[in-house]
């Protein structure tokens, strides 16, 4: 799978590194859910092979098998429990 990711245009990095995220977590291969967000956003959650669960916010790409990740960060607290308990 292609991954493309939104870049920060202050430091040129992607945008998931402010979240403590990086490109080598597979964050979208584990994916336990998956569904649509607004305006046609997709919003998976599911655990990487470290044992972190995340939540990812992206677009899918025209090209097959290619996507774009706006953000990721870990699922913490209350929603957290509430994906545990689905």
């Amino acid at each position: 799978m292609n991954i493309r990711f939104n870049t920060d245009q202050e430091t040129g990095f992607p945008h998931i590194y402010k979240h403590g995220v990086n490109e080598d977590e597979e964050i979208l291969l584990n994916l336990d859910e998956d569904r649509t967000g607004s305006e046609n956003f997709r919003v998976a959650i599911g655990q990487t092979r470290s044992g972190r669960y995340l939540r990812v916010i992206y677009l899918r790409d025209p090209q097959p098998h290619s996507v774009f990740v706006i953000t990721a960060y870990d699922l913490k607290g209350k929603p957290l429990t509430s994906y545990r308990c689905r």
